[in-house]
């Protein structure tokens, strides 16, 4: 044990030493944090909206202030033709466009339905998307203001008749309605910041203890140093984790700093426990730790294992993990291969701590993996690693 802190001590004096290192192992973490916690954020809000308004009328302007005083869409301007607004759509200077017809107002006062189009521009696909049901949502609602308009007007008109006529005033029919009460659970406001945030974490772990590692081994055997160390009485094992014990150490460190942050920065709860976090946290370390020494192997410059960490390791698994893009949306050949990746099931647990305040009862399939496939990695790389050595 003894020799074994000694490698720890060594590796901590090293890193103290490399001005590169520190920079990434601390500053890195906190810059991802900040400007991915801002970046990443999907809410579509202030949509730009320009207005073809044919008609002119009480009517159509009243359907225009819905729309500026919803507060999902911003009015940029309005043009007379509903062919003058396609340059507006090409420059990217609205993205939505409502055209109100000639007649819209005869149209609701003769109970017809008048043809309101709403344009979309979809090169941005979610902004689309959300900007039309947007747009559906509040000529809904104004239709059935005029709706129930109408009918209390017909209503009153009866009832004026019959007291005219000395005829009794018979109620209306009952009609039964349907109403939807959504209550949503552990994101009520639908912050997509709350889905985003806790991603940052597994992210920045993977930075810290899969690709600094991998490039810290490889500048030892850059500059010679790993071969002196090799003859030395130290054994394969003490030598493997001494070398990976500090980047697990700053990996919880960070874990720790950036459960703070997105709590007091990005107000994402922790319903969780935080010492549950740790825990699960440190069974993800044993599979980004395995992969960062498999990727040492495999590699004879820093500059190789940089590439082999980020696009062979890091790139993929992020893709494919559920952490950015729904798992379910994709072909079943990467939903299968899904299954080999570690952070699939970190993701599941970090979600689950976060925002369901989830535990090991609920968690323990996720922690078992974690745990046999991190495992599985370290002896590999291990392995691999001693051969190297020999």
């Amino acid at each position: 044990m003894w020799a074994l802190w000694q490698v720890i001590l060594k590796e901590f004096l090293q890193l103290r030493q490399d001005r590169k290192m520190i920079p990434a192992l601390i500053v890195g973490p906190l810059v991802q944090l900040i400007a991915l916690g801002y970046a990443a954020n999907l809410d579509v809000t202030h949509v730009p909206l320009l207005v073809v308004d044919g008609d002119h009328s009480v009517a159509s302007r009243d359907l225009v202030e819905r729309f500026d005083a919803s507060g999902y869409f911003e009015i940029k301007g309005s043009v007379p033709t509903a062919e003058q607004a396609e340059p507006w759509l090409v420059e990217g200077r609205a993205q939505v466009v409502l055209i109100i017809p000639e007649g819209y107002a005869n149209d609701l006062k003769a109970g017809r339905t008048p043809d309101l189009q709403v344009l979309a521009d979809g090169t941005d696909a979610n902004s689309a998307v959300v900007g039309l049901g947007y747009a559906s949502r509040i000529i809904a609602e104004m239709g059935l203001t005029l709706q129930q308009a109408r009918l209390e007007g017909a209503t009153r008109r009866s009832a004026a008749a019959a007291q005219r006529l000395g005829v009794p005033v018979a109620p209306p029919p009952a009609i039964g309605r349907i109403e939807v009460m959504p209550r949503i659970f552990y994101n009520p406001d639908l912050k997509t910041r709350w889905f985003y945030v806790p991603a940052v974490l597994a992210m920045v772990l993977m930075l810290v203890t899969m690709m600094l590692p991998s490039m810290a081994v490889v500048r030892e055997k850059e500059i010679g140093t790993l071969e002196q160390i090799s003859v030395t009485p130290l054994r394969p094992w003490q030598l493997i984790l001494g070398k990976l014990t500090p980047f697990a150490i700053i990996g919880m460190i960070d874990t720790a700093v950036i459960v703070v942050l997105a709590q007091v920065v990005f107000g994402v709860p922790l319903r969780g426990s935080f010492l549950l976090l740790l825990f699960l946290t440190f069974l993800f370390l044993l599979n980004t730790l395995g992969l960062g020494l498999f990727a040492s192997t495999m590699v004879a410059t820093q500059q190789q294992a940089m590439m082999f960490a980020v696009f062979v390791l890091m790139v993929p698994m992020i893709y494919l993990s559920g952490l950015i893009f729904p798992i379910e949306n994709m072909p079943m050949l990467f939903q299968i291969g899904s299954y080999g990746i570690p952070v699939r099931y970190y993701g599941i647990i970090l979600r689950g701590v976060f925002l369901k305040g989830s535990g090991l009862d609920v968690l323990w399939p996720e922690a078992l993996t974690l745990a046999l496939t991190g495992v599985a990695w370290l002896t590999f790389a291990s392995a691999r690693f001693r051969k190297r050595l020999d």
